[in-house]
């Protein structure tokens, strides 16, 4: 690991701006290393086999397959494979290991070795055509490290290891020309030597180089020439196409360690855009904090200044006294709804749940994010990430009835019971259910992505379980605990509120207010979208740190304002306000959800369509909980401290 010093005076400034280099470099391994003998067998574990960009890099698909579908008619091992035990958080994600026929001894080269040999009717031969032409890569683990090609980046002119590896190809020189099918394996071994020693011998790198060979006589003499014609799965009824799997296996050693083993497949593409994004939200972020400072040191304090001073005014002076108070009203108007600030919102239960629970995902969120920052959360603990997740939303249950039960105390609420029952049954249940349904989709298109009914059982024992419990400790706390007194009484009839102008309308002002934090992660965003749809590694978390430190403080600056806005223009129905207006960059995530869909992909199915719209609807829905819940706060803090700053008859 690299270690950096800065100079004191620096100090803050660079360790912000060497976090993302820091993480690259910084790996905590997820599981101990294993080290081989010589001859000892390394297994090779299959995953579910994958869609990533295909030959005009689009997505065409997002289902994914088992390794051993029947209609792929890969080589099994003798008994039938059996299932490699996961993580929760990597059978979320999709990932299948199972056991493989292929045999691995540790520096024992062999060549041209034979699996088995599969015949294809029309219905697999059409059926495995079409996912080469999607672009579909089969992903293969050996000690943990994925079977990958050798790239070179045209951009930067580094090379790195992608993940997975194709498993067919397209005629080049006729577009509308047949698929070619790798049956043939070049797997590639790099392994180390730990202080020199050959009986502790670690896995370093993995590459697959397949290709397509159409055996037909000697195996051997034709694996070795380059000049063999490939395969080509004929779709014909009357006929079948026999291929021949086959494999060699080549051990090289390598100087890399094993700790810094994951180096060659964490690539950044496009440096430069990332610190751009960073750069680019960091001047967003610096002018609106200088745009809120002068409105709350400059306005605010000659408000509350001039509202003191009237309160000290000799009554008596009646013409005096008038013309200051038209001038005050004159001047701002948001001390004339002291009366009617802290009122209790419409809906105040809906408000309540929405912000117990976007407690509990700001927390989670910051957790996750500092523990994958630290490398706690390494790629080569599959599914570390999920589980995380999981794990701690769980836990956080209880900072989710606390701060529902408070919110929705200091709101007069009197439906308690029915705010603790809410608070981990509303918000969860939605996105349980809208996961539930999505997953009929993969059950339907038999999808190695289909999470299995007992991991669906489980799911719902840990919510029942751990979840909702902790979360009725919490709010049964928060009921318990004092009120936030406001520092004004209310008045028992509202005030009448005048018209507003344009831009402080409700939609204007949700659209005005949700784009600035888009923007402040709109590139990262853009990063982790084709993480997930490309089956991409994303490391990148000293990015992802930053962005949403920078995220959570646009938010509420801009938030701020538009309350003091609304303020001033009389309007005190700023709960729901501020809440949907720092929500709505969900909003904004989803229609760049929708237009990635455009651009990057092209699903021709209705599934997966519905998938891909169905789950970036979900992620936002969250999204617009955090964020709402973000600019209610920041707004709830600073119509306190405002209205607490002045005196009031």
């Amino acid at each position: 690991m690299k270690s950096r010093t800065f100079a004191p005076s620096w100090a803050l400034c660079s360790a912000l701006l060497a976090l993302p280099q820091l993480t690259s470099a910084f790996y905590l391994p997820g599981v101990a290393p294993a080290s081989y003998d010589l001859g000892e067998k390394v297994p090779l574990y299959v995953n579910s086999i994958k869609p990533v960009a295909a030959q005009d890099a689009l997505l065409h698909s997002v289902m994914s397959y088992d390794y051993y579908n029947e209609q792929f008619r890969f080589c099994q091992p003798e008994g039938g494979p059996s299932y490699v035990s996961e993580s929760l958080g990597s059978i979320l994600f999709g990932d299948r290991i199972m056991t493989s026929p292929f045999e691995l001894n540790m520096m024992k080269n062999d060549t041209c070795k034979q699996l088995c040999t599969s015949k294809y009717d029309m219905p697999s031969a059409h059926f495995v055509n079409k996912r080469i032409m999607q672009g579909y890569a089969l992903n293969w683990l050996v000690d943990g490290l994925p079977a990958g090609q050798h790239l070179l980046d045209d951009l930067t002119g580094t090379t790195f290891y992608s993940p997975g590896f194709a498993m067919g190809t397209i005629s080049t020189t006729d577009p509308d020309g047949p698929t070619f099918f790798n049956n043939h394996y070049d797997i590639v071994i790099e392994y180390h030597k730990v202080n020199g020693k050959e009986d502790k011998l670690r896995v370093v790198g993995v590459i697959v180089q397949p290709s397509s060979k159409a055996y037909k006589g000697d195996i051997q003499n034709q694996c070795k020439d380059d000049q063999t014609p490939p395969v080509v799965l004929v779709e014909d009824a009357d006929a079948q196409t026999e291929v021949t799997f086959t494999y060699s296996v080549y051990w090289t050693e390598s100087p890399t360690a094993w700790a810094t083993r994951w180096d060659k497949y964490l690539h950044v593409f496009d440096p430069k855009i990332h610190w751009f994004s960073l750069v680019n939200s960091a001047v967003v972020v610096i002018f609106l904090t200088v745009t809120v400072t002068s409105v709350l040191f400059r306005a605010l304090k000659k408000d509350i200044a001039r509202y003191n001073r009237l309160d000290q005014i000799n009554l008596d002076d009646l013409s005096g006294t008038s013309a200051l108070e038209d001038g005050v009203q004159e001047d701002s108007g948001w001390k004339l709804v002291h009366g009617d600030v802290f009122r209790t919102p419409s809906h105040p239960l809906l408000l309540s749940v929405f912000l117990g629970n976007g407690a509990q995902l700001f927390v989670m969120t910051g957790f996750t994010i500092c523990f994958a920052l630290l490398g706690f959360l390494s790629p080569s603990n599959r599914g570390s990430l999920g589980t995380i997740m999981i794990f701690l939303y769980t836990l956080l249950s209880f900072v989710g009835g606390y701060v529902s039960a408070r919110a929705y105390k200091s709101m007069n609420g009197e439906k308690w019971k029915l705010n603790i029952g809410l608070t981990p049954l509303l918000v969860p249940g939605i996105v349980f259910s809208t996961f539930f349904f999505l997953n009929l989709f993969l059950w339907a298109n038999g999808a190695a992505g289909a999470v299995p009914f007992t991991t669906m059982l489980v799911i719902i024992g840990i919510w029942f379980v751990i979840s909702i419990p902790l979360s009725f400790s919490g709010s049964w706390l928060g009921f318990r605990a004092s009120v936030v007194e406001p520092p004004v009484r209310t008045n028992q009839i509202p005030r009448q509120i005048p018209p507003s102008t344009t831009y402080l309308k409700p939609i204007p002002s949700m659209l005005l207010v949700g784009i600035l934090p888009f923007g402040a992660i709109f590139v990262e965003l853009y990063f982790i979208m084709s993480s997930i749809w490309f089956s991409k590694i994303y490391y990148m978390f000293g990015f992802l740190f930053l962005c949403y430190g920078l995220m959570i403080i646009t938010c509420a600056a801009v938030t701020v304002l538009m309350v003091y806005f609304l303020l001033c223009a009389e309007n005190y129905h700023w709960q729901w306000r501020s809440f949907l207006a720092a929500g709505m960059s969900a909003g904004y995530i989803f229609a760049h959800a929708l237009i990635y869909l455009i651009s990057k992909l092209s699903l021709g199915g209705l599934s997966g369509t519905v998938l891909y719209i169905g789950y970036s609807a979900l992620l936002s829905f969250l999204f617009f909980i955090l964020t709402g819940s973000i600019g209610f706060f920041s707004s709830w803090w600073f119509v306190q401290k405002i209205y607490g700053s002045i005196k009031i008859d």
